[in-house]
């Protein structure tokens, strides 16, 4: 089955500023769409994707990299694992020491093979922009960065931008979450906008600050698809349904409205 999946990379330039969740937030708003999700986790030394979502990998990312390496044959299924019947993980490193062995030219390789599997590919990311980041990148439909309130995030942003210009890539979002850091506003969104020279194309609001978010964890629950937090958080979740909906949107669709 040929898919042609959407690989969209999720990244940001300070650790800290709620990356990871806005992961799994859009896998379930992806899963809800009827879209088949796989979530790989880049962040090859310090990723929680499995641990987040309670889910027991016995392969991961690196098993994948060396069988293929090593010109053996593979099955995607046996390398990932499953958090519902539409929704897989691809885990980082069990192991540490595997991280250094992986070569960032594999990643490409990967995503070619994931692409005919799956809707949706979600690439969880350092925040070091690292090859192996850089290559996820690359090699994206859609970028999405996470900034928050913060004047050293801002200034990193700001540097990543202009090199973007200078690149002339276009393809990624700037995801403003103020959820992360609830007491933090003193800089305002004109002000934001300002610094780091672009729009903020999308704002997660203060009021999507999940006390108990520590909970949900635990029990391997994706915020998204929790009917409590959809009912009580309609705002935000239609504000992250449609930057899902934009991610994924194919680029004949966009020029017919502009028309």
């Amino acid at each position: 089955m040929n898919h042609n999946g959407k690989i969209i990379t999720i990244s940001s330039v300070k650790g800290g500023v709620g990356k990871t969740t806005l992961v799994l937030n859009l896998a379930g708003i992806y899963y809800l769409m009827k879209k088949s999700v796989l979530i790989i986790d880049l962040d090859l030394y310090a990723g929680g994707v499995a641990t987040c979502l309670n889910v027991d990998c016995k392969r991961d990312i690196y098993g994948l990299i060396d069988d293929l390496s090593n010109n053996r044959s593979i099955e995607l299924k046996d390398y990932i694992c499953s958090y519902n019947n539409g929704i897989d993980v691809l885990a980082n490193p069990r192991d540490p020491r595997d991280v250094s062995k992986i070569e960032s030219k594999y990643i490409s390789k990967i995503f070619d093979i994931v692409r005919q599997e799956y809707d949706v590919i979600l690439v969880d990311t350092s925040h070091l922009l690292d090859e192996v980041c850089l290559t996820a990148l690359d090699n994206s439909y859609n970028s999405v960065f996470v900034i928050t309130n913060d004047l050293v995030d801002l200034k990193n942003m700001k540097s990543l931008i202009s090199i973007f210009n200078e690149m002339k890539k276009e393809n990624y979002k700037i995801v403003l979450n103020n959820s992360r850091d609830t007491g933090r506003d003193y800089i305002s969104l004109f002000d934001i906008r300002n610094m780091i020279k672009r729009n903020v194309d999308y704002t997660i609001s203060k009021s999507f600050y999940i006390k108990n978010i520590d909970r949900y964890v635990l029990n391997g629950e994706i915020l998204t698809l929790n009917k409590n937090i959809v009912r009580f958080n309609s705002s935000d979740i239609k504000n992250m349904n449609l930057l899902a909906l934009s991610l994924i949107k194919d680029e004949k669709e966009e020029n017919s409205d502009e028309d």
